[in-house]
């Protein structure tokens, strides 16, 4: 029992659950429930209700963006693209005709144009016109055949492909290598001959065999001076057809209704025609050109121009 006069021992302050510094922290604060509960301090309230509710309503807008940050715009920009780069626009499409001499008179006004893709555009309506099925009525009018050989002497590949295709086409119809012969064509044939591919140098020969069976086409042919030369370096060149036209143009040359005249014979010695040609039937060429060959070569052995066997050719 204890005594009046004894006062009761202190009891010591409860052990902290935590050691570290920071839970210590924690559990001397007036939320912890081991603490003794004691009134928290507050500082002497120094400032006005106003400026209060102002810095509360700051700390709100604060925490408020801070969770949910405000965008000042989210529409689309509306600035106009850059404009891209413009190209000219293609040349209008050629109207589709009923007739043929529909399509000649707009191929022709398109081939008398300055603008090259006109004139290409006319010559694959030609293409497409003329060669699957070649026309023999009407006759071709001088003012398009005259822009044809235009395109022929210019020299372009992809114009002398069309080209060739379609004077062959017209060519086979006789009424069109009068006019074909009149506009030039096979005086073009002869000087744009070296510079043609293989495949438009034949179809042009082709042509310009066709336009030998006329007068005044075998008289072209004769009269000029590159025609020999020309026609024997195609003939090296080419094989099969190419050759066998070459050959057929050289005998128009040399032969005309069984007279071989002396002045065609002084454009090119004839002795090195006739190599050329023996050469030429070694090769690879067809049985009309092989005929064609050995007929050129009696032809001028039985003239006197060229003793054959005896050369040794």
């Amino acid at each position: 029992m204890m005594r009046a006069n004894q006062k009761p021992k202190p009891h010591a302050p409860p052990r902290p659950l935590f050691s570290c510094g920071f839970f210590r922290r924690c559990t001397q604060s007036v939320l912890s429930p081991t603490s003794p509960h004691q009134q928290p301090r507050r500082k002497p309230n120094t400032t006005t209700p106003s400026s209060s509710s102002s810095s509360s309503t700051s700390t709100s807008q604060s925490f408020t963006q801070w969770r949910f940050p405000h965008h000042l715009d989210q529409t689309p920009s509306t600035a106009p693209p850059p404009p891209a780069p413009t190209r000219p626009p293609p040349p209008p499409p050629l109207p589709v005709s009923t007739t043929l001499l529909e399509t000649y008179q707009i191929a022709e006004l398109h081939l008398a144009s300055v603008s090259e893709s006109d004139k290409l555009l006319a010559l694959q309506l030609l293409e497409r016109v003329v060669v699957p099925d070649p026309p023999s009525d009407p006759t071709c009018p001088p003012g398009l055949m005259r822009g044809l050989v235009s395109c022929l002497r210019s020299n372009r590949i992809v114009t002398a492909k069309y080209v060739t295709k379609i004077l062959l086409a017209l060519c086979l119809a006789e009424g069109n290598r009068h006019v074909a012969v009149e506009a030039g064509a096979a005086r073009a044939v002869v000087e744009t001959a070296a510079g043609l591919e293989n495949s438009a140098v034949e179809r042009a020969l082709a042509a310009l065999e066709l336009m030998c069976t006329t007068a005044e086409g075998a008289e072209e042919v004769r009269s000029h001076a590159m025609t020999v030369p020309a026609m024997v370096a195609v003939m090296a060149r080419l094989a099969g057809r190419g050759r066998e036209y070459a050959i057929s143009i050289l005998a128009v040359v040399y032969g005309r209704g069984g007279e071989v005249s002396g002045e065609e014979i002084a454009v090119a010695p004839a002795e090195e025609v006739a190599r050329a040609v023996a050469l030429a039937l070694e090769g690879e060429c067809t049985s009309r050109g092989r005929r064609k060959g050995a007929h050129l070569l009696k032809t001028l052995e039985e003239y006197g121009r060229l003793d054959v066997s005896q050369n040794g050719t």
